[in-house]
């Protein structure tokens, strides 16, 4: 059971409430809470609730992620609030119906649809889509029967992968690209060339940067940071470069960067501290404090510095 004074010191922590609290510092009470959270100790979910007041979409849709992965069903009012409020940042939007797919909750499922059918943000839509094919996937037959490899990465991913038998790699590329096959498929494809992590897969999973969809190319780059494959690195410095693309994908390839932590990297992201998108910038500061995180001898990316040598 959590100590009372370690969840008082996490909610200071995480809701900034002395002002000045390094970005980084809260981005690992965050995951300390996470921790709480899939344990089934919901106070960490209400603290994770209360930072959706700040003003960081970075940081909102990093708790609307977390909630996701908890798989704690007592978060699902706080997502469908998030995912209802219109005025919030689109990012944050997506990434509380993607945790809420997540979850699995069927209760989700009016909602989702409702959003699916008539938001007029292409992101919310295609989020709503995969959460609402991942719910009825999980809730279905199918998902007793597939036979899907053990995955080296224990994230509750927007969909499965394709099952064990779709294992070549231009099958999966060719699924990856088909923009006439469902973006769950899509998506199912891509999981499974993660999972597959070889050198021909990581080429193919680079072609997805080019997909018209925001929201598909911004998946890619998540992959790539849980990868941390250094044959990525180039194709995401790409991206990060790109002032063109979108600030979702911009974002999660500056810290994909982070989390691979080749010596080539950290020059790069000190570059986007003074990005002049805000989640850019943020995504750089946060992506610095995961390069030193994957450097040094932690075992997990929660315990909190007692400063930061990195500030917004």
């Amino acid at each position: 059971m959590a100590e009372t004074e370690d969840l008082t010191q996490l909610r200071a922590i995480l809701t900034n409430a002395s002002g000045d609290t390094p970005l980084a510092n809260r981005f690992r009470a965050l995951f300390s809470l996470k921790s709480l959270g899939k344990d089934g100790i919901n106070e960490a979910i209400d603290i994770i609730g209360e930072a959706f007041k700040d003003d960081s979409a970075l940081l909102k849709h990093e708790l609307a992620y977390v909630l996701g992965q908890t798989k704690n069903v007592y978060a699902v009012p706080t997502l469908q609030n998030v995912l209802k409020d219109v005025q919030e940042d689109p990012m944050v939007r997506h990434e509380a119906a993607e945790a809420l797919g997540a979850i699995g909750d069927k209760g989700s499922l009016d909602l989702l649809k409702e959003y699916f059918e008539k938001d007029p943000l292409e992101i919310i839509r295609q989020t709503c889509e995969l959460a609402i094919a991942r719910i009825e996937w999980e809730h279905s037959k199918l998902s007793q029967v597939e036979i899907l490899e053990n995955s080296h990465f224990s994230s509750i991913d927007p969909a499965p992968p394709l099952p064990y038998e779709n294992s070549s790699v231009d099958q999966l590329q060719n699924v990856l690209v088909d923009q006439s096959v469902s973006l769950f498929e899509r998506y199912r494809a891509m999981f499974r060339l993660r999972d597959l992590g070889t050198a021909e897969s990581v080429d193919a999973l680079i072609t997805g940067l080019h997909d018209p969809s925001a929201l598909f190319r911004h998946e890619i780059a998540y992959v790539f940071g849980q990868l941390c494959d250094p044959r990525s690195v180039n194709a995401l410095v790409q991206v990060l470069r790109n002032e063109s693309e979108e600030g979702m994908v911009r974002h999660e390839a500056a810290e994909a960067l982070g989390s691979i932590a080749t010596d080539d990297v950290m020059p790069v992201l000190q570059q986007f501290l003074q990005d002049k998108e805000r989640v850019v910038r943020e995504s750089a500061v946060v992506a610095l404090d995961m390069f030193e995180y994957e450097r040094s001898e932690e075992m997990e990316y929660v315990s909190i510095p007692s400063a930061s040598t990195v500030t917004v």
